[in-house]
């Protein structure tokens, strides 16, 4: 609730001063000036990033509240292009509700959380809280997992950053407002100590997302003002302070026409010495879209983002670093589920009924929810919407339909809209489906009216959503199949996605199945093709 009231309240403050620049970008070299990078670096929803380097490589991961398995690990070599390599929160096994099973998990689940390093032992740490209620710890060896539960912690650690010390000792920020550094006993798995080392003033307001560094020997809490501000805390006594603070940027003008302030994130230096700083952009319908920018320091130890006509740049100079040892995977492009597993790109609404999935070759979604409503259907397969606009076409197999089953092709948050085959009394249509809508506590509130529907049969079909995820206003999403993959035939009304940011996560491409009447359906998934134009 802090959180919410914060947002709202930010939206009516007035600009605020910047720090004075400190020179020219360390990056802007001979080389690095030759080409440049434009943000956002990631057109995809990926909010409230950790970002790390590991000896020539960069990660970072994001939000992703309810959808299973959470926290994904994103891989860079030069900050600017990114793959997903897996996630740290394998399955989201804090009680029933991340089943859809009595209860449901929306916008819970893993929220602003830490991502670190720990060379000791070379190994990955993830770290967040649930629910208000506990911080989970899980690690790895490797980004791309397996990733497992090292412990739980009581405290809850509400947008908690690791910090790895010079020292191996691990210390933990947290807090809203009230900002606490707690340290952990060597193993990591439990609480030494907690102190309270700062209070924001009221001047200030709400400040939380924190990220935890030592930088030269100074340690810096990194805090975010939801949505418009970004301040640093910064102790020359040791991780618990006394802290000093400065602000770092509020409402400043960012590089996505009709988005917010870029803030949050965290600060990385790459092999060669130069700082960025890494944001999102509240950038819905869409999400929140990560920014880079680069940064320098003041003589007094203070970083300064570096603006461009006083706003975060659109273009930069591309970081000076060595070339990649392999281009990235694209978040974009066609998947035909080779292999028996799904690639890193996938996200389940929920977690899945794990028996009633499969890969080989093609994904086969089984009926696991006998329900009139979509919010509450489980193995709902979803894929972010690149921007700023992206069509989503996929080849369905539905000959192993039963009646009252309904599958297809979503735009999903929480005002929807789907395509896809409904089948009933031995007979199956394509249908476009709106009206799919939630209250602000995440109940359902319309579970759909069909607006245009045609006769199919043959048992194949292609269903095509293309949105529109440019922030500033509603957007329009619109559906479309074919019968041969090739001429397609639009259905339905436009579909208006709203800009809301409540439901924090943007709109997603959702792959559904499920039954109205009985169990024991099927439908099959050769391929899924995310484009842009």
């Amino acid at each position: 609730m802090e959180r919410r009231r914060a947002l709202a309240a930010g939206a009516g403050l007035v600009t605020g001063a910047f720090l004075p620049m400190a020179g020219a970008p360390r990056t802007a070299t001979a080389a690095a000036a030759a080409s440049t990078y434009t943000n956002p670096v990631i057109w995809q929803d990926f909010a409230d990033i950790d970002v790390i380097r590991v000896g020539a490589t960069y990660y970072a991961s994001a939000s992703t509240m309810h959808y299973s398995p959470g926290a994904p690990v994103l891989r860079s070599y030069d900050l600017v292009n990114w793959e997903i390599a897996g996630h740290s929160v394998p399955v989201l096994d804090f009680g029933a509700k991340y089943d859809l099973n009595g209860a449901r998990g929306y916008v819970r689940g893993i929220w602003a959380s830490s991502l670190a390093y720990r060379p000791s032992n070379r190994t990955f740490y993830w770290l967040g809280q649930i629910d208000f209620a506990r911080t989970y710890v899980y690690t790895a060896t490797a980004a791309e997992g397996p990733w497992n539960r090292l412990t739980t912690i009581s405290t809850p650690y509400y947008d908690a950053g690791l910090l790895v010390d010079t020292d191996d000792t691990l210390y933990v920020a947290y807090g809203n407002t009230t900002i606490s550094v707690a340290q952990l006993s060597p193993d990591g798995r439990s609480q030494v100590r907690t102190q309270q080392v700062f209070t924001t003033p009221s001047s200030v307001g709400t400040l939380e997302g924190s990220r935890f560094y030592k930088i030269n020997g100074q340690y810096y809490i990194f805090l975010t003002r939801p949505a418009n501000g970004q301040y640093i805390l910064k102790s020359s006594s040791g991780p618990f302070g006394p802290y000093t603070m400065r602000q770092v940027l509020l409402d400043l003008r960012g590089p996505i026409p009709g988005g917010g302030v870029p803030h949050q994130g965290g600060l990385i230096q790459t092999q060669g010495g130069a700082w960025y700083y890494m944001a999102f952009v509240d950038a819905y319908p869409g999400g929140r879209m990560p920014a880079l920018a680069p940064v320098t320091w003041t003589a007094d130890g203070w970083p300064v983002v570096q603006l461009v006509n006083g706003a975060w740049g659109t273009t930069y100079p591309v970081p000076a670093v060595p070339a990649p040892p392999r281009q990235v995977t694209p978040m974009t492009g066609v998947d035909t589920f080779d292999g028996t597993s799904l690639k890193p790109r996938w996200e389940w609404n929920h977690n899945p009924d794990t028996t009633k999935w499969s890969v080989d070759n093609g994904l086969t979604l089984r009926t696991a929810t006998v329900t009139n409503d979509l919010y509450w259907a489980r193995n709902t397969l979803t894929h972010r919407i690149q921007g700023p606009t992206s069509t989503a076409t996929v080849q369905l197999d539905y000959s192993a339909m039963r009646d009252g089953d309904r599958a297809g092709l979503a735009l999903l948050r929480d005002s929807s809209a789907w395509i896809g085959v409904r089948r009933d009394g031995g007979a199956t249509r394509v249908a476009m489906v709106n009206g799919l809508t939630m209250d602000s506590n995440w109940n359902t509130t319309g579970t759909g009216t069909e607006a245009a529907s045609a006769p199919v049969s043959g048992g194949r079909l292609w269903l095509r959503a293309s949105a529109d995820i440019r922030p500033g206003s509603a957007r329009p999403g619109t559906f479309s199949y074919s019968t041969d993959g090739t001429n397609f035939t639009r259905l339905g009304p436009t579909f208006s996605m709203g800009n809301d940011w409540r439901f924090f996560m943007g709109y997603r491409f959702a792959l559904f199945n499920y039954a109205t009447q009985a169990l024991g359906g099927s439908v099959r998934v050769p391929r899924f093709e995310l484009s842009t134009p």
